[in-house]
């Protein structure tokens, strides 16, 4: 399954459309507006929220959290490492590795590629394309896109602010 994240570009919050392969809308997502650090609810066409996503605030490095039915999945943690972005993924069993900065990296289970990840460029606003196995949930695997962009999106505000 292929789905395509289109991020709203004026927008006061967070706004991405997600579709599938075929054009139609699958999802949506919303940032809140006024909140302590990052969060970002998923829903579906019929306005449920299928996901929530929250940032821990006061973390040495960004940690995000994935809750579905109001049950925490997954844990994304970016690590501390020098050189390159290295993001864990706790609660999933899935690791993480490429391209972070160019959006161009893969979501693995078990040494088995289930996410493909790639960055659509020259587009009116960011763009992403999710190349998710069969086996895997879709919302899953947009929730932990979501919560890498927003990792990469807050180091890229941090970068061009010194």
């Amino acid at each position: 399954m292929k789905l395509y994240i289109k991020q709203k570009v004026f927008s006061w919050k967070d706004k991405f459309y997600v579709k599938d392969e075929n054009g139609n809308d699958r999802y949506y997502v919303e940032g809140e507006f006024f909140s302590l650090g990052k969060k970002l609810h998923i829903y579906d066409m019929n306005s449920n929220e299928i996901a929530f996503i929250h940032q821990k605030v006061l973390s040495f490095l960004p940690r995000f959290f994935v809750f579905i039915g109001g049950i925490q999945v997954a844990e994304i943690v970016k690590e501390f490492t020098f050189f390159r972005n290295k993001y864990r993924i706790e609660g999933l069993g899935w690791d993480v590795d490429g391209d972070f900065m160019d959006h161009d990296y893969e979501i693995t289970h078990m040494g088995r590629p289930i996410v493909a990840i790639s960055k659509e460029w020259f587009t009116w606003g960011d763009s992403y394309m999710l190349d998710i196995a069969d086996n895997v949930d879709p919302v899953n695997a947009l929730s932990v896109v979501l919560a890498i962009d927003c990792v990469i999106e807050m180091q890229r505000r941090s970068s061009a602010s010194n």
